[in-house]
């Protein structure tokens, strides 16, 4: 384990701990499952478009797209991807909708109206600003790129539905909250809501035996 990885996991556990005494659900969660994976993903293209293909559809059915994306591109890069006919997008499994939403992600890049190394410099709001300026990154996507690629301390996804449906079946509450509501429970967590959300996908993702597929 390098030295990265082991002040990551230290950070993690810092999060977890002060989590637990602001909300004892997530104790529960440790208790059953253990701490969460250290899921991080790549800063950049692919792991946007992966996000993409997330967007309302099963993170299995997401997944086998995206590794079948990657095995039929060899490298993964914008130009590349603007290569792919929408005829072969469709057989990998892009929808429609998504293959033009992947389409103006990478011809953003291309014409460097999107400088995805340069969201480093920016704040978590003006990350969101730049993310949203394309058709088909809505707040979801860009605030799922933000807590899994940039690795951002405290950003919650409002309108996950798993983490809502993780909270009810957790707390026991009457119905699934709302995404405003999800966002009012989640306010105490704070300033570490991005490790809020990676404990309820742990608990979601552990109960169905699908951790793997982050």
């Amino acid at each position: 384990m390098n030295a990265s990885h082991s002040a990551i996991q230290e950070s993690q556990q810092q999060a977890i701990d002060q989590l637990i005494k602001a909300e004892p659900v997530f104790g529960k969660i440790v208790d059953l499952y253990g701490p969460p994976p250290l899921w991080q993903r790549p800063k950049g293209f692919p792991s946007l478009i992966r996000i993409i293909l997330e967007q309302q559809v099963s993170l299995a059915s997401a997944k086998a797209a995206f590794d079948k994306l990657l095995a039929a591109s060899g490298e993964l890069t914008p130009p590349r991807f603007l290569e792919f006919s929408d005829e072969e997008l469709n057989t990998i499994g892009f929808s429609r909708q998504k293959t033009s939403y992947g389409r103006y992600l990478a011809q953003a890049i291309n014409d460097n109206d999107l400088d995805l190394e340069g969201l480093t410099r920016l704040d978590d709001d003006q990350v969101r600003g730049e993310l949203t300026k394309i058709k088909g990154i809505g707040i979801w996507t860009a605030n799922i790129y933000l807590l899994m690629a940039m690795q951002r301390p405290d950003v919650w996804p409002k309108g996950d539905i798993a983490l809502a449906t993780a909270y009810q079946q957790l707390t026991a509450i009457d119905g699934r909250p709302g995404n405003d509501e999800m966002e009012k429970f989640s306010e105490p967590w704070k300033p570490y809501r991005s490790v809020a959300a990676t404990l309820l996908w742990h608990y979601y993702l552990s109960s169905r035996g699908a951790a793997q597929l982050i």
